[in-house]
């Protein structure tokens, strides 16, 4: 065990189960990169707390580089957290307002998002900067995420959440819709569903990927394998279930880490 926490590593966290996307994408990318994943259930949502505490446990356990694999926590904490530690490659997440106008074809663009996200500044500057002349609809989606976090990813309580929270971005016609939080590709075919077949879904794990993929290459760090390693600040065992459930790794148990 002291052996593997020595390798150097990718240390994934989130305030809960959103983050496993990003993970899977780190994954398919970079199969012989040691990953660790930290669901900072006790401490969700994160608002404008910076999580100190689990960047710190994370280096202690050989992360030479970290993925905030939230959008929430990108918005409010990625800044203090390259303050503190600026020598450490930090990759953040946050909604590809760019490429969603550059993917639509008639200029209205929905965003999903959780309310802090879309009440930040960074996503107000993301819009300003990238917006162009696309009309952007930004849609708050209160208590998604949260019913996301329970698993019950075909509940009847959630199908007819996701169906009022596309609404508006149905009414606006939108014919692009980014998904602004990483818990959202989870229920991808709920989405896709309520907003129509003919209206294209973008998420973002794939560019946070790439951009870490890059960043580590410029480490030149040896390879130290394929281990995964899930730890929870909450129920490790709803972690476990929810990672044997969505994502198929039913090999991989999470740990309860303590924050005392």
């Amino acid at each position: 065990m002291q052996d593997q926490a020595a390798l150097p590593s990718i240390g994934v966290f989130d305030s809960g189960v959103g983050g496993l996307t990003v993970l899977r994408e780190l994954r398919r990318r970079m199969p012989q990169v040691p990953l660790r994943y930290v669901a900072d259930a006790a401490h969700t949502p994160y608002g404008e707390k910076t999580p100190d505490f689990i960047v710190e446990h994370l280096r202690a356990q050989g992360a030479q580089l970290l993925v905030v694999a939230c959008n929430t926590a990108t918005a409010h904490a990625v800044d203090a957290l390259r303050r503190q530690w600026p020598t450490v490659p930090i990759v953040g997440t946050e909604p590809g307002v760019k490429p969603a106008v550059a993917a639509s074809r008639n200029g209205r663009v929905g965003v999903l998002a959780t309310p802090a996200t879309i009440a930040s500044a960074r996503y107000q500057s993301l819009l300003s900067r990238h917006a162009g002349g696309a009309q952007i609809i930004s849609q708050p989606c209160p208590g998604l995420a949260d019913l996301i976090e329970q698993g019950a990813l075909d509940s009847p309580a959630l199908k007819q959440l996701v169906s009022e929270q596309c609404e508006p971005l149905r009414a606006a016609g939108v014919d692009t819709v980014l998904m602004g939080c990483t818990h959202y590709p989870l229920i991808q075919p709920l989405l896709q569903e309520a907003l129509g077949a003919d209206v294209k879904l973008l998420n973002i794990e794939s560019a946070v990927a790439q951009q870490a993929e890059r960043l580590w290459a410029g480490l030149a760090l040896p390879s130290g394998g394929d281990s995964i390693s899930l730890q929870s600040t909450g129920d490790a065992a709803a972690l476990t279930r929810f990672v044997h459930a969505a994502l198929g790794w039913s090999g991989l148990q999470a740990e309860r880490l303590s924050t005392t």
